[in-house]
């Protein structure tokens, strides 16, 4: 596994019971999704001033190994796209040790949205997020959002939702980000990891927290 900055392989927790890592929750679920892949939930639209939702038509993941384009195929589904993970996976060049980096899959949300500088990398090198990444961070997801698109971010480790629950990838995963409220302090995740738990909502400075020596791609 590369160990360089935002250049990380990202691998779901399902991945890592299957690499010796000590978390093993979702791997019935992750493979449960690739015989029933469930449509959900993200409701839309605006909920008050400072608040949105984009509708999401989730998909589970189907493998230990497909996030990134899972995550990649949820994000572009708010804008009514159903794009093939097979094929996004083949653009991205996601192997068996996951997806490489957040700078394999803006080309491809790029290429699928229509347009070549609809979406950029943005890396954060820091072992955690100060508050300026943290509030780019949170501008970057509301711009995103009320353009009609979702984030892409690359995270690793633990970290706990507003409702106390707990959401651990130490080997790395990726994730779309499809709301917000608060004007960006909170937003909204969509999670091909498990079905179970396909949405959830968390911090901004938690999540820039879990991006942190990673990366995320947003307008």
């Amino acid at each position: 596994m590369r160990t360089d900055l935002i250049r990380k392989t990202a691998l779901t927790a399902a991945g890592l019971a299957f690499t010796g890592g000590a978390i093993a929750g979702p791997v019935t679920a992750a493979y449960a999704a690739s015989d029933a892949k469930p449509a959900t939930q993200t409701q839309t639209d605006r909920k008050g001033r400072g608040d949105r939702e984009l509708s999401v038509r989730y998909e589970a993941q189907p493998n230990f190994y497909y996030c990134g384009p899972a995550a990649t195929r949820n994000a572009l589904s708010v804008q009514g796209k159903n794009i093939n993970v097979d094929d996004m996976a083949k653009e991205m060049g996601t192997t068996e040790d996951g997806t490489n980096s957040i700078n394999d899959i803006t080309p491809v949300l790029n290429k699928e949205t229509g347009k070549k500088d609809a979406y950029h990398s943005v890396e954060i090198s820091s072992a955690s997020a100060d508050d300026k990444q943290t509030g780019k961070l949170s501008g970057d997801i509301v711009r995103t959002v009320d353009d009609g698109r979702a984030v892409v971010a690359n995270i690793a480790g633990t970290t706990t939702d507003v409702d106390g629950g707990v959401h651990s990838f130490e080997g790395g995963h990726y994730i779309s980000v499809v709301g917000y409220r608060d004007g960006g302090e909170t937003v909204k995740i969509a999670d091909s990891a498990d079905p179970n738990m396909a949405s959830y909502w968390i911090s901004v400075d938690h999540l820039a927290d879990w991006i942190a020596t990673r990366g995320y791609s947003a307008s």
